[in-house]
C-alpha cells in the first residue's frame, strides 16, 4: 500500500477504512461482530493503516467493535475517533464541545478502544456554543498529557480552521468529498495547502453511488440514512446517473472499477489527501485498496471534472437539519 502525509508529518496508507457502516447507517449488517473483527484485521493486514470511529457510532459499539479488532495490531494502525455530541441513556441529544465534556469523550474512548492514546481526535461538528479556541486547547491539554496524539475538525469553515489552529496545529481535517460534492474545494482546500493540514474525505464514493451498485430503482430500508437524504429520492438518483455512468466506462477502458476510478480521482487531487471508504465486505476492502494503483492523466481527471461540473447533482447531501451543521 501507498503511504501519504497528513499535517504535523503524520503518516498513513494513501487509503484507510471507515467502520461506521459496521454498526449504523446502510441498513442491517449481513456480517456477524466476528466477521466485521476479521474485514478490520483483513484490511490492515492488506496495508490499511487510518481507521475512522466514533463514540456516536452505534452509539459506542463501533468503539468496542474497532477497539476488539485492532487490539493485536495496535502499533501497526492510527486510530482516528470523534468527540463533539452530547449522548444520553445512548441517544443523541445535540452538540457539545465543552472542554470538560472532551475530556470525559477522551477517557471513555480510550477505554473502549483499548488503548493509552488516541491518533487522531477529530471535533466531530462545529458547536457554535464554545469557541474553537477553547475546544482546541482542551485538545492541547490532551495531547500534553500523552492521551491523544493528533488534533482534527469535521466539515469546518476555513474560518474555524484558522482559528483552531493558531492555537493547536489541526492534522487533518474530515468533511465528504466526491465527484458529486466538490464542497470543499473553492475555499476548504485551498486553505489545507496554505496551512499544511491534511484531508480526509468520507463518503468518497457518494454513499456507493459511484460505484453503480445504487441506481433508481434501488430502495432502501427505514434505518437506511439514504432513505431520509434528499440526493438519493428515486428521481435525483435517476437524474444522476450521467456521472456514474462516464465513470463506468473510463473504469472500463482502464480495466478498473468505478469505485476504484472514483477513488483514483480523489486521491489526484493533492497528495495529502486520504479517503476513508467504509465496507463491510473484505473484498471491497481489496477493491479499493487497488485504487491507489490506478493512475488517472491529466485529460481523465479533467474530463470528470468538466462532466462533473457541467451536469451538476440533483439534492442536497443531508436533509435539512443536517445541513445546517456543516461548515461553521
Amino acid at each position: 500500500m501507498h503511504t501519504r502525509t497528513l499535517g504535523q508529518g503524520l503518516e498513513v496508507s494513501a487509503v484507510g477504512l471507515g467502520a461506521m457502516g459496521m454498526s449504523q447507517g446502510y441498513g442491517p449488517n449481513p456480517g456477524t461482530r466476528e466477521e466485521m473483527i476479521g474485514v478490520l484485521r483483513g484490511a490492515v493486514d492488506r496495508g490499511v493503516t487510518l481507521i475512522d470511529t466514533a463514540e456516536v457510532y452505534g452509539p459506542y459499539v463501533n468503539e468496542e467493535l474497532v477497539g476488539e479488532a485492532l487490539e493485536p495490531v495496535r502499533d501497526q494502525v492510527v486510530i482516528a475517533t470523534k468527540f463533539g455530541w452530547r449522548l444520553e441513556d445512548g441517544v443523541n441529544v445535540g452538540l457539545d464541545s465543552r472542554p470538560e465534556h472532551i475530556r470525559a469523550v477522551a477517557d471513555a474512548s480510550l477505554r473502549r478502544l483499548r488503548t493509552d492514546v488516541i491518533d487522531l481526535f477529530y471535533q466531530h461538528r462545529v458547536d457554535p456554543d464554545v469557541p474553537i479556541e477553547d475546544v482546541a486547547g482542551a485538545v492541547k491539554e490532551l495531547v500534553d498529557a500523552g492521551k491523544v496524539r493528533h488534533f482534527g475538525l469535521s466539515e469546518a469553515s476555513p474560518a474555524t480552521i484558522r482559528r483552531a489552529h493558531a492555537v493547536h496545529p489541526v492534522t487533518a481535517v474530515q468533511s465528504e468529498y466526491s465527484l458529486w460534492t466538490r464542497d470543499p474545494e473553492p475555499e476548504v482546500l485551498p486553505t489545507l495547502a496554505e496551512l499544511g493540514i491534511g484531508f480526509v474525505p468520507f463518503s468518497p464514493l457518494g454513499r456507493g453511488f459511484l460505484t453503480g451498485a445504487v441506481d433508481a430503482s434501488t430502495s432502501f430500508t427505514a434505518d437506511d440514512m439514504r432513505a431520509s437524504i434528499p440526493r438519493f429520492t428515486a428521481a435525483n438518483r435517476d437524474a444522476n446517473q450521467v456521472l456514474v455512468d462516464q465513470v463506468r466506462g473510463l473504469a472500463g477502458a482502464k480495466g478498473a472499477t468505478p469505485g476504484q476510478v472514483a477513488l483514483a480521482w480523489l486521491l489526484a487531487q493533492q497528495p495529502w489527501i486520504v479517503p476513508i471508504p467504509g465496507t463491510r465486505r473484505i473484498e471491497r476492502v481489496a477493491e479499493n485498496i487497488g485504487a491507489a494503483s490506478v493512475a488517472l492523466s491529466a485529460d481523465e481527471v479533467a474530463d470528470l471534472n468538466s462532466l462533473a461540473g457541467r451536469v451538476g447533482v440533483q439534492g442536497d447531501r443531508y436533509n435539512e437539519a443536517g445541513m445546517g451543521m456543516v461548515g461553521r
